[in-house]
C-alpha cells in the first residue's frame, strides 16, 4: 500500500541540520498561523537558543485574525521573539494597479520574502523557510516569495508526514487541526486549489517517487488513471520553480549544473 508514515529519526535529522547551517547565526522565519511554520519553529527552537530565533507575522487585511493570535501563543509557549508587521502599506500600490486575486497573491508572497530577507540581512541571519514536500514537488508555491529561502527544514516531508512529525512533538492541536491555507485571499484554501485532498494527493506523488508507473498507482489507491497523470503534468510543468538557474552549457563546469557546491 501506498501509505506514508514517519520517516525513522526525522525529528533528529532536521535538527542536527539546523544545527549545522545556522551556524553562529540567527534564524527569520515567517510564521504565517499553519502547521508547517508553526512545526519548523518548534524544529529551529529544538535546534538553536530560542534567543537567536526572530518570527516574524506578516499580517494583511484579508488575513484571518486567528492566524496571529495562534501566532503569538505558539511564541509565547517556546519564548521566542515575536514581531508583528502589517503588510498593507507595503502592497497598497499594488493593488491601486492590479485587480487580479492571483497576481496580488503572488505580490504578497513575494513582498514577505522581501520583509523577511531584509530582517535577516540586518541581523546576520537566515531565512528558514516552510515549505514541505508536497508543495515543492505540486509547485504550489510562489517562486520568490515562499518559496525563496536559505534552507528548508521540512522539505523532504509530504504534508501528511508534517503532521505526522507535529504530532509526535506535541506540537498544539490547533495547528493539526487547521485547514491549510497560504492565507493570500478570503477563503483560499490549499486543497480547494489543488483540487485534490493532501492525503490522497500525497501518496500519489509517493508512487512518483517510487518509480511506479501510472497503472500500478492506479491500482494500489484504486483511483483513476487521469488523476493520476494530471499530478505528473503538475510536476512535470512545476520543475522550472525547482530550479535556481537555468544556464547553457559553454565553460568546463556551468553553475547549477556539473559546477555545484
Amino acid at each position: 500500500m501506498l501509505e506514508l508514515s514517519l520517516p525513522y529519526l526525522a525529528e533528529e535529522t532536521i535538527e542536527e541540520f539546523i544545527k549545522s547551517f545556522l551556524k553562529g547565526k540567527k534564524a527569520v522565519i515567517g510564521i504565517s498561523g499553519g502547521i508547517d511554520s508553526a512545526l519548523v519553529t518548534m524544529l529551529t527552537s529544538k535546534s538553536i537558543d530560542s534567543k537567536n530565533i526572530i518570527a516574524i507575522h506578516l499580517p494583511e487585511s484579508e488575513s484571518n485574525p486567528q492566524d496571529e493570535k495562534d501566532a503569538r501563543m505558539l511564541c509565547e509557549m517556546l519564548k521566542i521573539d515575536l514581531r508583528i508587521i502589517k503588510l498593507d502599506p507595503f502592497i497598497q500600490e499594488f493593488k491601486n494597479i492590479y485587480n487580479d486575486k492571483i497576481v496580488l497573491g503572488n505580490i504578497k508572497a513575494r513582498m514577505r520574502m522581501v520583509i523577511l530577507y531584509s530582517i535577516a540581512n540586518s541581523e546576520n541571519a537566515l531565512v528558514v523557510g516552510s515549505s514541505n514536500k508536497t508543495e515543492l514537488l505540486t509547485g504550489y508555491f510562489t517562486k520568490y516569495g515562499d518559496g525563496a529561502a536559505d534552507i528548508y527544514p521540512i522539505g523532504d516531508l509530504y504534508k501528511t508526514q508534517v503532521r505526522l512529525l507535529a504530532k509526535h512533538m506535541d506540537l498544539p492541536k490547533v495547528f493539526i487541526e487547521k485547514v491549510p491555507t497560504a492565507g493570500l485571499w478570503k477563503g483560499q484554501t490549499d486543497e480547494n486549489e489543488l483540487g485534490i485532498k493532501y492525503d490522497l494527493l500525497d501518496r500519489i506523488l509517493y508512487g512518483i517517487e517510487q518509480f511506479m508507473d501510472d497503472s500500478q498507482i492506479s491500482n494500489m489507491l484504486d483511483i483513476d488513471i487521469a488523476t493520476i497523470k494530471s499530478i505528473r503534468e503538475r510536476v512535470e510543468k512545476t520543475k522550472h520553480k525547482r530550479v535556481l538557474l537555468y544556464i547553457p552549457k559553454i565553460g568546463i563546469r556551468t553553475v547549477g549544473l556539473d559546477f555545484r557546491e
